[in-house]
């Protein structure tokens, strides 16, 4: 099982260590920005330059659990991210295109939480 861990732990950071790289070097080609709400909700984003804030914290978060040092910290701030993501697409997006890289980030953080359930016991415990 440790073996699907590291395996699970080295996918989402990688994930999110591209991604939000790609907030800052802009390496991965942008679509062109879609009708209605949805793109004028990302133009606000690129616009305002909140991509790099949350660029940012996907590159710190998937850094610190594709390392494998302070992954709790790591999940707690992906988990934020991902949360974001399923609200995005939910409300704004729901093409399937979208939500199936959704569905495996969140998979692949509810594995982690799992493994790394000990380290979040505070916070559940009555």
């Amino acid at each position: 099982m440790q073996v699907v861990t590291i395996i699970a732990r080295v996918f989402l950071g990688l994930i999110f260590v591209v991604f939000g790289s790609n907030a800052f070097l802009r390496f991965l080609p942008m679509p062109p920005l879609p009708q209605g709400v949805t793109g004028e909700y990302l133009h606000a984003f690129f616009a305002s330059g909140y991509v790099y804030v949350i660029g940012g914290f996907q590159f710190i978060g998937g850094l610190l659990v594709l390392v494998g040092r302070f992954v709790p910290l790591g999940l707690t701030i992906l988990g934020a991210i991902i949360v974001n993501i399923w609200a995005f697409h939910i409300l704004m997006a729901p093409e399937p295109a979208g939500v199936a890289p959704a569905f495996v980030v969140t998979l692949l953080e509810l594995f982690l939480l799992w493994r790394y359930r000990d380290a979040f016991a505070g916070i559940v415990r009555p």
